[in-house]
């Protein structure tokens, strides 16, 4: 994937994860039925940029956080993506315990 944005990357890697196809995805995000399939592909493979309005919707459909996308540290992006799946009092714990670091 290298040449690739990190947007891209992470679009594709976070669909998967999800377990949509391409189409799928599009259409949970309020793109029209008959180009969702289309776009979600060159969103995919650098083509053109979602703007930041149907990156979040794209973010929700997937439960992933809109910050994730642009992470270019690998491991900064894994941390986002296990803190977005904690509930609000692991997310206090886990800043606490950070704060002592």
């Amino acid at each position: 994937m290298a040449g690739i944005s990190i947007v891209a990357k992470h679009l594709k890697a976070a669909r998967l994860r999800a377990g949509l196809s391409q189409k799928q995805l599009g259409i949970k995000a309020g793109i029209d039925e008959f180009s969702a399939s289309a776009r979600i592909n060159q969103y995919e493979r650098g083509k053109h940029m979602p703007d930041l309005l149907t990156l979040t919707r794209l973010a929700a459909v997937m439960h992933v956080p809109a910050p994730y996308f642009y992470c270019e540290d690998e491991e900064l992006a894994g941390v986002i993506l296990k803190f977005a799946a904690l509930g609000k009092a692991q997310r206090r714990r886990l800043l606490g315990s950070l704060d002592e670091l």
